[in-house]
């Protein structure tokens, strides 16, 4: 008896956590490609990064210590993302910013992990950029966008 009980408790709990129970109508993103249009455009990283939602290693971006004025834009479609006026140095190994430009980062709720996190994407071509958390500078928005590096592009301000 024991044994049913918890074969049904564990039955149910799987399919309570599952992904299906947490499924969303797909996004329309402005921009749409095949993945061999994405593969053909994008290098393998920001493939990985931007298509398949993965993470670049820690400190391995140049755009983490960049505090040159400018703009970063989506490597995948250049919409501008974010401002180098909202960058700070998060210490974590990615570039942080406390804010996106407006209207062109969505939101988004993955599980991947096993727990539900705030995922940032392109809102124009879908593009998986990182994650938000709530441990940015109390001072502003009390946010961190954690962005990996190789879903950005940057663009210098023209002095």
């Amino acid at each position: 008896m024991k044994i049913r009980f918890s074969l049904l408790s564990l039955l149910f709990l799987i399919s309570f956590c599952s992904k299906s129970q947490n499924a969303v109508p797909k996004k329309k993103y402005k921009i749409n490609k095949t993945n061999s249009e994405w593969k053909n455009q994008l290098t393998a990283i920001q493939y990985y990064v931007l298509r398949e939602a993965g993470t670049e290693v820690a400190f391995s971006s140049s755009y983490d210590k960049n505090y040159t004025k400018g703009v970063y834009v989506c490597a995948a479609c250049k919409t501008e993302l974010y401002s180098s006026k909202d960058k700070f140095d998060s210490g974590s190994g990615w570039p942080s910013f406390d804010r996106a430009i407006k209207n062109n980062v969505a939101l988004d709720i993955d599980y991947d992990i096993g727990y539900a996190r705030t995922e940032l994407k392109c809102n124009t071509c879908g593009g998986h950029l990182g994650h938000s958390f709530n441990d940015g500078p109390k001072k502003t928005t009390g946010k961190r966008h954690c962005i990996n590096g190789v879903a950005l592009k940057f663009i210098p301000s023209k002095k």
